[in-house]
């Protein structure tokens, strides 16, 4: 999952940061961390997992598959915030912009934690505050546009923003059969690491 995903499924503000933090650190060095930021990169990693081997994403990638191969799975990402964004029923739009500046405030706050490169998109994210825009699609263009920019070797024009709005409607049912099990999920593997 993307951004807005996993600061969503984050039941603390340190397993926000420990979600955000899981990308730039080495796994041993993760046991350095307070337990709830520990607990933010176990469940970072735990709905990883999760969403590769579910049957709704397997899906999904074979929208994007035949551009990108092996990248498929960073679109699907991408795709999955877009739709989270403009699901209602987990949250409304006043209650989206909460949540996305409150993730901005927390991340700003453990700045010291993150590389510099990190601290340089959190700036950018926070300016043009990308989780509560992700609903748009000029966004998430932006962002699937980011994806190829990132990319070492894909072509950078290739249309994978086209592919995503001819398959909106497909998209959105492998969201709707994947998410609130992932949720489930989620709830269940913090339930585990607090219990002790």
């Amino acid at each position: 999952m993307n951004f807005l995903a996993h600061s969503f499924l984050s039941f603390s503000d340190g397993q926000i940061v420990g979600q955000f933090l899981e990308d730039y650190i080495r796994n041993k060095d993760r046991f350095s961390f307070p337990k709830d930021i520990q607990n933010g990169i176990t469940m970072h990693r735990a709905i990883d997992t999760f969403t590769d081997s579910h049957p709704a994403i397997h899906e999904a990638k074979k929208v994007f598959s035949p551009l990108v191969r092996l990248y498929s799975g960073a679109f699907v990402d991408v795709s999955m915030d877009y739709f989270l964004a403009n699901d209602l029923t987990v949250n409304s739009l006043k209650g989206w912009k909460s949540h996305s500046q409150n993730v901005y405030k927390v991340l700003n706050q453990h700045l010291y934690l993150f590389p510099e490169n990190f601290k340089i998109m959190l700036s950018r994210m926070e300016s043009e505050d990308w989780l509560y825009n992700y609903r748009s699609d000029k966004n998430i263009g932006f962002s699937m546009k980011n994806v190829l920019n990132k990319a070492k070797y894909l072509e950078k024009d290739i249309p994978v923003f086209e592919a995503f709005s001819e398959n909106k409607k497909f998209l959105k049912e492998c969201y709707d059969n994947f998410f609130q099990e992932l949720y489930l999920h989620a709830k269940q593997t913090n339930d585990l690491m607090t219990q002790f």
